[in-house]
């Protein structure tokens, strides 16, 4: 196959696909129509699309995060061969083809964990044509992982969540819309959810007033249920947020709405948190997500058990569950070397 020198130069930012586009019932075929590619692969790109969406029903930024990788790996594959890549020549690629690509992610300084996550979008593309029987087995599969970074979580001690929990609808501009934020965050640090999954309930999920035990069913990554127990505060957020709520509706209807009646968009809530930390003095990594892991380190702190605080965050291994022992040593260590006298002696 003829390679291009425009190739291995810097490609230009790739375009963001709408966000609209990604989260209704589209069949995927518009997504794929502007790419640089053969019929055959904008019909495996539209597939895949549909498959994500409908049968594994990831989230839809990570819908949109996927399709963004792969147009930029498609795009990459367009000028590194001189033509638009046919399926027959996606399947022909090197393992040195895709190190070039990964290589071009480096020179535009893009972090080890967005190449990381591109390259498992690549992956989910390929193994789709695989299973459907649009290409054979290919290198593509056994390509390793870029080396990543260990990072810990970044949670809240308990006093900066409870603040931002109980300061966050004082900004609101209206007052359900307070009582709304405050049920979200509630909802985060006290059953530990991602925030797609708080934004992705049902009116009908949540538990009646005075249910003996209150439970949340939550489907979360891989479209994996969990059940989590509703702490009566959560209970109390929520009614209060319900019963200022201008928008009526049946138990299919979205929980959370924003302000002109559709769901609530979890850029919306991040733009909040964002600024409460300038109100409140919060660090940069007080997030809507830190708030999950706040839940989980304190629970932690305060004996939970990891397997009990694995089942409740829906990990799907123990070994991510794991990470916030190090955390809670780590915050402990930073209590001693504080506090003892023989500390840095």
């Amino acid at each position: 196959m003829a390679r291009s020198a425009a190739g291995l130069t810097t490609p230009p930012a790739t375009a963001r696909p709408p966000r609209e586009d990604m989260s209704d019932r589209h069949d995927g075929t518009a997504l794929a129509a502007g790419l640089n590619v053969a019929d055959d692969v904008k019909a495996a790109v539209t597939g895949w699309i549909v498959w994500l969406r409908d049968e594994r029903r990831v989230a839809a930024l990570t819908l949109e995060a996927y399709y963004r990788d792969l147009i930029d790996f498609l795009a990459f594959t367009a000028r590194h061969l001189g033509n638009a890549p046919a399926m027959s020549e996606l399947a022909a690629l090197s393992k040195a083809d895709y190190r070039a690509w990964m290589a071009t992610r480096a020179q535009r300084k893009l972090q080890a964990t967005s190449t990381a996550r591109a390259l498992s979008a690549v992956k989910s593309f390929y193994r789709h044509a695989i299973k459907r029987g649009l290409i054979a087995e290919t290198g593509v599969t056994a390509l390793r992982t870029p080396k990543l970074p260990r990072s810990l979580p970044k949670p809240l001690n308990a006093g900066e969540a409870l603040e931002a929990v109980s300061a966050i609808g004082d900004q609101a501009r209206e007052d359900w819309i307070g009582k709304r934020d405050i049920a979200v965050l509630t909802l985060l640090y006290g059953c530990g959810l991602r925030i797609s999954e708080a934004l992705g309930l049902k009116r009908g999920d949540v538990p009646a007033v005075g249910a003996t035990m209150p439970l949340l069913r939550i489907t979360g990554k891989g479209n994996k249920t969990r059940m989590v127990p509703v702490l009566p505060v959560v209970t109390e957020a929520i009614q209060a947020y319900l019963a200022a709520c201008p928008f009526a509706a049946g138990a299919e209807a979205p929980l959370f709405y924003g302000a002109r009646g559709g769901p609530l968009q979890p850029r919306l809530i991040q733009g909040a948190m964002q600024q409460l930390r300038a109100r409140l003095g919060l660090p940069e990594t007080a997030t809507p997500h830190a708030l999950r892991h706040s839940f989980a380190t304190h629970l932690l702190a305060g004996g939970g058990d990891l397997r009990a605080i694995q089942e409740l965050l829906g990990h799907a291994s123990l070994s991510t569950t794991q990470r916030y022992t190090e955390v809670d040593a780590a915050q402990l260590l930073a209590v001693y070397n504080a506090a003892h006298p023989r500390a840095g002696k």
